[in-house]
């Protein structure tokens, strides 16, 4: 116990403060009992350490992660056992998923410490919401998704800026005062700026760790599968990476991949939860809908270029980004006459010279524009997007 303590402390001491995700401010703190879930490498374990530093210390607090050596001789019932008798009040419990059995006694805990505020969070998404099952009513789970544009203008150059609507954005009042010229910055943002750990030195190494982890052993183990089933997944991510947006064709992913054709839109709705695609639908977007989808898409501009750079599509590259940046607070459907349709407004996505033509008829129509630096009437410039959240 006294290891975990002192592995808490130097945790919460480095921990800097000075920027906040956007999941700080949408997360209620003083819930009872809930989760933070999200990919691998946005965050989550540095947002619950900033909670702690700020709001509550160390005397009643105990961060731990399940993969400690800890765990492989106490049960969590016992720390929190323990942790309640010495007066114990917040227990955060990182990386929930690596260890067996943990919903089960989630639950035990839940149903015995009254007193005791639990917050779980975990990287293997399809794990925890299978796991919180028993728990869903009770307990709820916020998502958590990487930088948008905005906050990287933060975290990577000190620039701040608030976070505005979808209709301050259609109405040009989403602006950067601070940087007279926006494109440099949101290009490097395309490349590099979605993953905290995009100042790295080697970025891109530590990316493609996170996405060998989520398509080889994350997905494969939360389906009780083999290792060979990794090596086919990756295979089906290297085709969508290569083919993107496109209409998926099942029988022609199973040829190209070797994976049985009933068993693909399973997979694919776990590496959309896993962070590592992303489906367009023709109904209520994101997770939340089951309508049919309409194209694929990797998850976000970082991924197209480290999985694919050879074969980055510009127009790929500018619908990735806007449905990437506007799911976090619209949802975001296709269009049967154009890019995207969000609450009934129309988006035709395309660079400096695109037309109106697309959606010369339609009432609520928005041209979003790659390359410029400022819009006018219903042209509006694609990294403006990127202030949402």
């Amino acid at each position: 116990m006294e290891q975990l303590y002192e592995f808490f402390n130097r945790k919460i001491k480095n921990v800097p403060t000075h920027f906040l995700r956007y999941a700080y401010y949408q997360i209620k703190w003083n819930g009872r009992f809930f989760g933070l879930v999200g990919p691998r490498g946005v965050g989550k374990s540095t947002l619950l350490l900033q909670y702690i530093k700020l709001n509550l210390g160390t005397e009643h607090t105990l961060y731990v992660s399940a993969d400690y050596l800890y765990f492989s001789e106490h049960k969590l019932i016992e720390l929190a056992d323990r942790f309640v008798k010495m007066g114990g009040k917040h227990l955060f419990i990182d990386e929930i998923h690596k260890y067996d059995g943990w919903s089960r006694e989630l639950k035990q805990i839940y149903d015995s410490y009254d007193e005791l505020q639990v917050i779980i969070s975990g990287s293997s998404i399809l794990d925890i919401y299978q796991g919180m099952a028993d728990l869903s009513r009770r307990v709820p789970i916020y998502h958590m998704q990487g930088l948008s544009f905005r906050e990287y203008l933060h975290l990577f150059h000190q620039i701040e800026t608030p976070a505005y609507t979808l209709n301050d954005i259609l109405t040009h009042k989403a602006i950067l005062p601070q940087v007279p010229h926006p494109l440099p910055l949101f290009k490097d943002y395309l490349h590099k700026g979605y993953y905290p750990f995009g100042r790295d030195e080697e970025f891109e190494i530590e990316l493609m760790q996170v996405i060998n982890q989520t398509m080889e052993i994350d997905i494969p183990q939360h389906i009780q599968a083999n290792i060979s089933l990794g090596r086919k997944l990756k295979s089906l991510l290297m085709v969508i990476a290569q083919s993107v947006p496109f209409k998926p064709v099942l029988q022609k992913l199973a040829e190209a991949t070797g994976i049985n054709r009933n068993d693909i839109s399973s997979y694919l709705i776990y590496m959309e939860r896993a962070g590592m695609i992303a489906q367009l639908r023709d109904t209520t977007g994101g997770l939340r809908g089951l309508g049919k989808t309409e194209k694929l898409y990797l998850d976000n501009t970082n991924l197209i270029y480290t999985l694919a750079a050879n074969r980055a599509e510009t127009g790929n590259i500018r619908e990735t980004f806007f449905m990437n940046q506007m799911r976090v607070r619209n949802d975001v459907i296709s269009s049967t006459v154009s890019d995207f349709e969000i609450d009934g407004k129309t988006f035709e996505i395309g660079g400096r010279k695109k037309g109106q033509k697309q959606i010369e008829h339609i009432r609520e129509g928005y041209i979003v524009k790659d390359d410029i630096e400022s819009g006018y009437a219903n042209v509006i410039p694609l990294w403006a997007f990127g202030l949402n959240y």
